[in-house]
Parts: C-alpha cells; sequence; structure tokens
C-alpha cells in the first residue's frame, strides 16, 4: 500500500485478516487512527469505553497488536509502558525522547542519530536499534525550571 493508511485502510486490511470489525473495533481503529503521536493503550481503553461503554480492555489490545502486524502501528518502549503510534510508509524511522519529569514525547529522526549510530558500531561493534525504545532523560522546559 502507497502512501498514508487512513481508517478505511487500516480497516479493510484487517478484515482482510479474517477480523470481524465490529462497533467495538471500528471505534479502536478510529481512535488510534486519528491520534498523532503515540498513546499507550491503557489510555486507548480510556478513550474508547469513553464512547462506547464497556468495551473490553483485551479487545483495544488485540486490536492494536493486530495493527502492528499488518503494518498500520510500530510499538515503542517507553517509560509509561509500551505505546503504539502510526506508520506511514514514506515515514522516516525515528527515536522517541521521553521527559521523565512531565512525559512529554518528542520525535528525533533517524538523521540525528546517525553519528551515535556510527560511534557505537565503532566502538563496540554493534548497530543500535533505537525506534522500539524511547531515550529516557529531562526536556528543555524542565530542565529550566
Amino acid at each position: 500500500m502507497s502512501g498514508s493508511i487512513d481508517t478505511g485502510d487500516a480497516v479493510e486490511l484487517l478484515r482482510r485478516q479474517g477480523m470481524r470489525m465490529t462497533p467495538q473495533r471500528l471505534a479502536v481503529v478510529d481512535e488510534i487512527m486519528s491520534t498523532s503521536g503515540y498513546i499507550i493503550p491503557v489510555t486507548m481503553v480510556e478513550r474508547v469505553q469513553a464512547r462506547i461503554p464497556g468495551v473490553s480492555p483485551s479487545t483495544v489490545y488485540r486490536t492494536l497488536e493486530r495493527l502492528e502486524q499488518v503494518g498500520v502501528l510500530a510499538h515503542v518502549h517507553l517509560e509509561s509502558g509500551r505505546g503504539y503510534h502510526r506508520l506511514a510508509e514514506e515515514e522516516a524511522q525515528h527515536a522517541h525522547l521521553t521527559c521523565s519529569r512531565c512525559n512529554a514525547d518528542l520525535e528525533l529522526p533517524r538523521s540525528s542519530l546517525r553519528s551515535l549510530e556510527r560511534l557505537i558500531q565503532r566502538d563496540h561493534g554493534f548497530r543500535p536499534d533505537f525506534t522500539h525504545y524511547a531515550i529516557a532523560g529531562v526536556c528543555a522546559d524542565c530542565h529550566e525550571s
């Protein structure tokens, strides 16, 4: 699939995988596709339950996992737990910087990481993958206060 994936595309990908698209699952897909940045599953459960009371957390978790399997989402390990964010084919890989004081999340483009990747590879013979784990620290606003 070329270009950005929208809600309809995501629903169609899930249907092709044999997933029955219930109102609860449609609400999960709609919520994640309208969220920018990353979202942790607990927050997603709260948002979807606000729209459709009684939605099972397991429905939310399974739908997020399925969206990752079909290439709509990617996961990242944050201080607050596992998070997900949408993927676009033209989107460059990036790392997450997470403030341990205010929980702000910043995206760091891969181009900014290249010199660190080269340094680690040169000194340790190791190729790091910064895309699945957040780099914890303190944001500029919190550092100044």
